[in-house]
């Protein structure tokens, strides 16, 4: 559901319902698992630095490398998402229905959960502790540009902010505008400039320059 930052926010939209402290649960589950010696703490830990910045947004840098070197692919993402995302194999749960929305030099688009965290995991792997903290999920609609600029993006005035609340039934994925510089690129280096960051809309694509 999208969301002007100068309107009211619509808390209606379904959420999945988690657990109270879910990261608690977690943390004890990983400690019970580790004091019985079936799961090595460095193994771990290096599991999950590699889905959340590693694996699970080079899937979604993908989506967008071909999108911005293939217009019908563009075309197909924008209409739908779900079906064009599954054609290159990245698909299951958290990621069933997506919805992709393209930022442009008049709109910035940006993705929060509010009551939650729901998050497209197959095309960006794990979500990052900032994205379920409260004050972002609060924050991105009260204040979108304030806490862009906290990311270290300020956007020109002119530029309009949309926020969309991701939801149980439905996910979203950022195609950020193609940098500049980036023409005679393939997939495989367009791909290299885009961050997780910059699909959930906290952040751009890299210039060729600077992911070099």
């Amino acid at each position: 559901m999208p969301h002007d930052h100068h309107d009211d926010h619509d808390h209606d939209a379904p959420h999945s319902h988690l657990p109270s402290d879910p990261a608690l649960r977690v943390k004890a589950l990983e400690t019970l698992l580790v004091e019985k010696g079936l799961v090595d703490p460095a193994a771990l830990d290096a599991l999950i630095d590699a889905y959340e910045t590693k694996i699970g947004p080079r899937n979604g840098a993908q989506v967008v490398a071909k999108a911005w070197s293939d217009p019908e692919y563009r075309a197909w993402l924008l209409e739908d998402a779900t079906a064009a995302i599954a054609s290159l194999g990245f698909t299951g749960r958290q990621g069933e229905h997506m919805v992709a929305v393209e930022n442009t030099d008049a709109v910035h688009n940006m993705v929060v959960c509010t009551l939650c965290s729901c998050y497209p995991w197959s095309v960006l792997g794990i979500p990052p502790v900032w994205y379920k903290s409260p004050p972002y999920r609060s924050r991105a609609v009260i204040d979108p540009r304030g806490v862009l600029a906290e990311f270290g993006l300020d956007l020109p005035p002119r530029t309009n902010i949309r926020v969309w609340d991701s939801t149980a039934e439905l996910r979203y994925l950022v195609v950020p505008m193609r940098p500049a510089g980036s023409d005679g690129l393939d997939e495989d280096a367009l791909a290299g400039l885009v961050s997780r960051d910059a699909m959930i809309g906290t952040g751009v694509a890299s210039a060729p320059e600077a992911a070099a």
